[in-house]
């Protein structure tokens, strides 16, 4: 039990939980306990379970047997990973786009947060957001035919380009191994940067307005106290989530390079998760597929950890 000192030097009695009012503090909350707990259960059927089958990367699973009468075989399924070239290659592509993703898509959202925040019309801004969000819902599979069509040959990409003279004959944009990490970045930097931006705008409505008001005090014109007092404000949401995008890296997902990539960039385009799909599930190898599953789970977890201790070290803000 703990004690809490007072200001006349003595102490308060020892803390003893007080059931009468954890009993109340349940009743009061017992709506926003019912949510948690909807919450709790899907994290532990959907990502805690599953945890079960991680066995099967140190085993020669066999899809017929039970996975306690699998025959083990250690560490195989790891080395012939590690042995694979073309899992460097997919590991390679998955890094550079992670990066590239992480350069221009976390302060983005931030800088268009920042924007939409200055505007005083409520319905110039109510309409800048809900355009800003819409590409949000539509499916990459929508998006990724949209993608083609603009920058085919025949394109408005490639017709603006000949028209102002930069380019004289036509690009095969998508047919360009060269272009396709950017294609995919910019493509899904502008699908989710209006999304992306709805955290950080409710993080600077918690802002005080004093502070503004004071900053208008003391001279501070819009971009002065933007840099001066609402990235400030918002600094501990930017972090957190900074961390989170760190430790998510080598979590690119698939969707993108599978609707994206063609014949010519398969070799770009190629990440860990269709690598997975394709000489995982897709070769009927499920136990290799898993040993793979289980190292991008480590890395993430890895890099989660590593960033969250340099942000405790360097601004004092930390996930967990």
């Amino acid at each position: 039990m703990s004690v809490e000192p007072v200001a006349d030097g003595h102490s308060l009695m020892p803390l003893v939980p007080n059931k009468r009012n954890l009993r109340k503090t349940i009743a009061r909350q017992k709506y926003l306990i019912l949510m948690v707990i909807t919450f709790v259960v899907w994290v532990i059927i959907f990502r805690y379970v599953p945890l079960w089958g991680w066995l099967m990367a140190f085993q020669d699973y066999k899809p017929w047997k039970s996975i306690t009468d699998q025959q083990w075989v250690g560490l195989k399924q790891f080395i012939e990973l590690f042995k694979d070239v073309d899992f460097y290659r997919s590991m390679r592509n998955t890094l550079a786009m992670s990066f590239l993703g992480l350069a221009f898509g976390f302060p983005i959202p931030i800088m268009l947060a920042l924007l939409i925040n200055e505007i005083k019309h409520p319905r110039f801004k109510r309409t800048v957001q809900t355009i800003s969000y819409l590409p949000h819902f539509v499916s990459w599979v929508v998006i990724a035919s949209i993608v083609f069509r603009v920058l085919s040959p025949l394109g408005i990409v490639n017709e603006v380009l000949i028209r102002l003279g930069i380019i004289d004959n036509a690009i095969a944009f998508m047919g360009e191994p060269a272009y396709f990490w950017w294609i995919v970045v910019f493509t899904d930097l502008w699908k989710e940067m209006g999304w992306n931006s709805i955290v950080y705008l409710a993080a600077m409505a918690g802002v005080s307005p004093e502070l503004h008001e004071a900053a208008i005090i003391d001279g501070a014109g819009r971009f002065k106290r933007m840099w001066y007092v609402t990235i400030p404000g918002i600094m501990p949401t930017i972090v957190v989530l900074l961390v989170l995008s760190i430790g998510n890296i080598i979590n690119i997902g698939f969707e993108r390079q599978f609707l994206l990539r063609t014949a010519s960039t398969r070799d770009v385009a190629d990440v860990i998760d269709l690598y997975i799909l394709n000489y995982g599930i897709g070769t009927g190898r499920f136990s290799f597929g898993t040993a793979a599953g289980v190292f991008k789970s480590v890395v993430s977890l890895s890099l989660l950890s590593i960033a969250n201790w340099l942000s405790r070290r360097t601004t004092g803000y930390k996930v967990i």
